[in-house]
């Protein structure tokens, strides 16, 4: 029987969560809105990233960027890792601060980093967030030389920007992915027909236009928690039929319940 043990531990820097997991389970696709820093600490596992698939093991570095579809599985019994979540507006101050205000915009090049100095960055990094005292130009120094060594060097790099076609049809659902949008709504708008937009759709962001519609929905209802908007209220504010679907969905995403998220980040 598979395992799945996520803890979310309180954060202190606003804009940065910080989870541990310990799992034989394997996730299907999936994406975040934030930019993902994290250490595997034993076993191992696969993945797809949007670089290609990726293996990783006890000692590597694990990525993520914003929006990138990813899934993961373990290699053996399971694997446990840790992991940073950073807001991009976040990363993109820190770009900015490491590119002496030339880029502010990235994507992170390598899914998976074997680099034992980073490693060792992520450490440190890992315990100020989630620790407590005055520590607050430690950790902003801390998370700033990882996050310089994560980008090196992606900021000579510009992610492959998606058919045109196809980003219009994803700015339909990112402007109210709340709305009851059809297939059809999404062909007329692209001006492609109904197959054209299921393909190229897929193609462009590893999900189809359904499942890109419920990962923006669980990302504003992961918002609205975070908010203080109650978890029946934010189900209802982000789209879902009802509390008990955002929490399926929420769980197969994060690991953990609305409810451990809401009080992590109280």
């Amino acid at each position: 029987m598979a395992r799945s043990q996520f803890r979310m531990f309180k954060s202190a820097i606003s804009g940065v969560e910080a989870v541990a997991a310990d799992s034989s389970q394997s996730f299907a696709r999936h994406t975040h809105e934030q930019f993902g820093i994290g250490l595997v600490s034993s076993g191992a596992q696969k993945s797809l990233s949007g670089r290609g698939m990726v293996e990783a093991g006890a000692g590597d570095i694990i990525t993520v960027n914003p929006n990138e579809v990813h899934d993961g599985m373990p290699i053996g019994e399971g694997r446990s890792w840790r992991i940073l979540y950073f807001d991009p507006e976040i990363v993109a101050t820190d770009v900015s601060d490491i590119t002496e205000g030339r880029r502010s915009a990235v994507e992170i090049a390598h899914p998976v980093l074997h680099d034992k100095t980073i490693a060792a960055q992520f450490e440190a990094a890992f315990a100020l967030v989630v620790g407590t005292g005055e520590h607050r130009l430690q950790r902003e120094e801390a998370l700033l030389v990882l996050i310089a060594h994560v980008v090196s060097e992606a900021v000579a790099n510009d992610a492959q920007a998606a058919p045109r076609a196809i980003r219009i049809a994803q700015e339909m659902i990112d402007c109210d992915p709340t709305a009851a949008i059809s297939l059809s709504d999404l062909a007329r708008a692209s001006q492609l027909s109904r197959f054209q937009v299921l393909r190229g759709f897929a193609k462009a962001t590893g999900l189809t236009p359904h499942a890109y519609l419920v990962q923006r929905r669980i990302h504003l209802a992961r918002r609205l928690i975070a908010g203080g908007v109650a978890l029946a209220e934010a189900a209802l504010a982000s789209g879902f039929a009802d509390q008990s679907h955002m929490t399926r969905v929420f769980v197969r995403k994060y690991g953990i319940s609305p409810r451990t998220y809401a009080n992590a980040v109280a």
